[in-house]
């Protein structure tokens, strides 16, 4: 069983930073796709970035050229660097790893006010 532990969620003003980090025990990480997730108050679960075994990304449009995945095989951790923060991006964030398999992290709160 693997364990995703995030961490870096809070509240920040609109044009602020945060950098989430998200852990994982066990020994796949380096052999899984990681990626995050995040879901506002009643809305869908959405795609935010995601980061391969040979480091391409993929992120959404609405946080390109904002957000930053990146990964750190020796730390099994993965990070989402967010910067220029809107309101709109006040959501749950959820760290995911998956190959064959499918783990989820219990998710990290994301707060953008003034």
């Amino acid at each position: 069983q693997v364990q995703l532990v995030e961490s870096g969620g809070g509240s920040v003003q609109p044009g602020g930073s945060l950098r989430l980090s998200c852990t994982a025990s066990g020994s796949i990480f380096s052999a899984s796709a990681m990626g995050w997730f995040r879901q506002a108050p009643g809305k869908q679960r959405e795609l935010v970035a995601t980061i391969g075994t040979g480091g391409i990304t993929n992120y959404a449009d609405s946080v390109k050229g904002r957000f930053t995945i990146s990964r750190d095989n020796a730390k099994n951790t993965v990070y989402l660097q967010m910067n220029g923060l809107k309101p709109e991006d006040t959501a749950v964030y959820y760290c995911r790893c998956w190959r064959t398999y499918d783990y989820w992290g219990q998710g990290t709160q994301v707060t953008v006010s003034s």
